[in-house]
């Protein structure tokens, strides 16, 4: 038999490089810009497609999907076609999956800061675009896969295990996630409601960080380590049980970031312990990439790019032992809703995800170009700018989140709250906010350095496709043979072996959310908690707009620092209207669930307006625009048919009567403001001058319509200082 002769397409691979190099630095710079927002909050004030609450869901889109994204499809593309021995399934499908990514990440650029978002976790982008990523995303599967199918070599290697869970799974993640029902065009609902969609989003959201930050971080893991080491991966057995574990019990674990939370004690417990159990898989991971260095340890001394690999595996060790602790209630208890899940998530995406990613590049690039890297003094100043960045960025939050926490528990001897204002926490962790933005400084200048260097080393040189030739696949008996065991012939069924590992993610998500939605009984009723009004559902959408779950939480923890500082603890009952959900995830301001009659119309119109002339110590962004922008409500009765679609008792009547019953609510808000003197407010005369204006016609109604209502529904007191 006669070897075949093929090329490589590595002009998709150089491509995806190139991408990754250009968003990540992207992605670097937003962070950090949401960095220094911390330090100077007044910067960019007045530029609403530049606030904080509009910039951190860039950030984090361009961060996982952008420069992580890229990076694995350049990983997966140059390691898939040299492991099988075969270009890729079609190169038509290579270039939709190349140029339809670009696209997705060109919209979320252009939607997010212009406020266009579902609000949900890692899951901002809206329907069109939605439907954009499951278009590209399957193309990328069907190449994967038909790829796996052409392929010339029998078994299919650690690395393709990790990328067809990563295909299939990500697939169902991604589309069950984000069932909504379009209002408009830019504008959907999700199917999901209250505690339904915490479950959902957060299966969703943890596994994400699984199946799209992990486990094809882990393939590139297996490719890229032991040949930057030239060294064969430590343990093929213990690969086996890394993978089947970490991918059957990874997607269980989502209920942990809903500890303490409304949602079903069964659930919570379910999350804790499969949450635990990650770490024995987890750990075998890193265990086997790092014991792959054994006797190369004088190269890793000497070799940046191994240099990058260990901080790289040693971070993944350190996140995947904190997360599961983060799992028991105990320690949750202290650090949900602080700066520690901040540090925590970073280990991942800096150390983790960047390091590996950064050694992967430092490895590929001369070998595409076919030169020699330009400087390995440049990499070996990246690798110490990156890590003592790392450090700088870490290890504030660590202590911020630990000062978060015991300043919102400490009571005084008289039973009252040592720290009753949220502000005083605020102002006491600034200096370790001053410290992150210089950590994330020192990381992007050293990322500046790569892009240097990668630049010097491919100037005046071309990819052109790699040639190769192999022997072509022979066929083999479906039947395990003599002295065969199990796994060796499943690796030859690569279609079977996809199946399997689909229906491995796939337990976990079912047992959790099909009670969860489908038995009543799991979320109780509440009988007077009722559906927004048409004005006070426009404030919301405004409130998702801008961004503002991004720094305030709508859920009350049943812990007697969080009742005595905010009010009655949070009901399941009290959110089957709410599309989507709205608890949120950090606390950079105070729980907004009972915020409804606490204060003044005016008080929030001043406090939107210039914040400082309430809270002097504030750090919150002026929302000037919203004083300023007139309220459009023309769609406000196709966004109640919508919300009626997905559960919300909407009447017909209701519907038809929107407009009206808007306007009314608005009028009065804006009664109340002017008589109690806004037009004399200097918030006012600074937003309109001496000139008299419709307030009833403003955004800033709508939102205030909003927040008095939070909460109001299971108190005693309904007051709301609309009255």
């Amino acid at each position: 038999m006669e070897k075949e002769r093929f090329y490589y397409d590595d002009k998709i691979v150089k491509l995806f490089v190139w991408a990754t190099i250009i968003w990540g630095i992207t992605a670097f710079t937003i962070g950090l810009m949401v960095a220094y927002l911390y330090w100077f909050p007044h910067y960019m004030e007045g530029i609403s497609w530049l606030s904080y609450g509009r910039l951190r869901p860039l950030h984090t889109n361009s961060a996982i999907f952008a420069f992580v994204g890229n990076g694995i499809f350049a990983g997966a593309y140059y390691s898939t076609q040299r492991l099988l021995k075969t270009r890729m399934f079609n190169d038509l499908l290579s270039r939709i999956n190349f140029w339809g990514w670009q696209l997705v990440i060109l919209l979320a650029a252009i939607t997010l800061p212009l406020g266009i978002t579902s609000s949900k976790e890692y899951a901002e982008l809206e329907w069109p675009i939605d439907l954009l990523v499951a278009l590209v995303w399957v193309a990328f599967t069907v190449n994967l896969v038909g790829t796996v199918i052409k392929r010339r070599v029998r078994h299919i290697y650690v690395a393709i295990w990790f990328y067809l869970s990563t295909a299939v799974t990500i697939a169902m993640l991604y589309i069950f996630n984000n069932l909504e029902v379009p209002a408009t065009l830019w504008k959907s609902y999700s199917i999901y409601s209250g505690v339904e969609d915490a479950v959902v989003q957060w299966w969703y959201g943890h596994n994400a960080v699984a199946f799209f930050l992990t486990t094809p971080i882990l393939g590139l893991m297996y490719y890229f380590v032991p040949k930057a080491a030239q060294r064969p991966i430590y343990s093929y057995r213990l690969s086996i049980i890394h993978f089947w574990t970490l991918i059957f019990i990874y997607i269980w674990a989502g209920p942990h970031h809903l500890l303490y939370s409304p949602t079903p004690e069964w659930a919570q417990v379910l999350g804790t312990i499969f949450s635990f159990m990650l770490i024995f898989p987890s750990w075998g991971g890193m265990i086997n990439g790092l014991l792959t260095l054994r006797g190369a340890w004088d190269k890793v001394r000497e070799n940046p790019i191994l240099k990058f690999f260990v901080v790289a595996i040693t971070s993944y060790g350190m996140s995947t032992f904190e997360g599961p602790m983060l799992s028991f209630k105990s320690l949750n208890a202290i650090a949900h809703f602080t700066d520690w899940i901040v540090a925590h998530v970073h280990v991942g995406t800096l150390g983790w995800n960047g390091f590996l990613i950064f050694g992967m590049l430092y490895w590929l690039v001369p070998r595409l170009y076919r030169t020699k890297l330009y400087s390995e003094k440049l990499a070996n100043q990246h690798f110490w700018w990156g890590t003592i960045g790392i450090l700088f960025y870490v290890i504030p939050m660590y202590i911020a989140g630990w000062t978060q926490a015991l300043m919102w528990k400490q009571f005084k001897p008289d039973g009252t709250l040592q720290y009753p204002e949220f502000m005083d926490t605020v102002t006491e962790i600034l200096p370790m906010h001053y410290l992150r933005a210089i950590g994330g400084t020192l990381y992007l200048t050293g990322a500046l350095i790569m892009v240097y260097n990668l630049i010097k080393t491919v100037k005046g040189r071309t990819v052109e496709d790699t040639m190769d030739e192999a022997y072509p696949l022979e066929p083999v008996p479906a039947k395990r043979q003599p002295g065969e065991d199990f796994h060796n012939w499943l690796e030859r069924r690569g279609v079977l072996f996809t199946i399997l590992a689909l229906i491995a993610t796939a337990i976990g998500g079912a047992v959790e959310i099909i009670p969860t939605i489908f038995i009543d009984s799991n979320i109780p009723k509440i009988a007077a908690v009722k559906p927004l009004t048409p004005l006070e559902q426009a404030g919301r959408d405004i409130y998702v707009r801008e961004g503002c779950y991004v720094c305030h939480s709508q859920m009350i923890r049943p812990f007697r620092s969080e009742v005595e500082r905010y009010g009655p603890y949070s009901k399941a009952g009290e959110y089957v209207y709410d599309h989507p959900f709205q608890w949120g995830s950090k606390r950079t301001g105070p729980d907004l669930m009972r915020e409804g009659g606490k204060r003044p119309n005016l008080w929030h119109f001043n406090h939107l307006y210039e914040p400082t002339s309430m809270v002097p110590q504030s750090i919150m962004p002026k929302y000037t625009w919203i004083i300023k922008n007139d309220l459009d409500y023309s769609d406000i009765q196709a966004r109640m048919k919508a919300l009626r679609t997905v559960g919300v008792p909407y009447t017909d009547e209701d519907i038809a009567n929107a407009p009206k019953a808007l306007e009314e609510q608005a009028k009065k808000i804006a009664r109340d403001l002017e008589a109690n003197g806004v037009t004399k407010q200097v918030t006012y005369i600074d937003a309109f001058g001496k000139e008299k204006v419709d307030l009833s016609k403003k955004e800033i109604v709508a939102l205030i319509a909003y927040l008095q209502r939070l909460g109001t529904d299971t108190t005693k007191k309904k007051e709301t200082a609309q009255r």
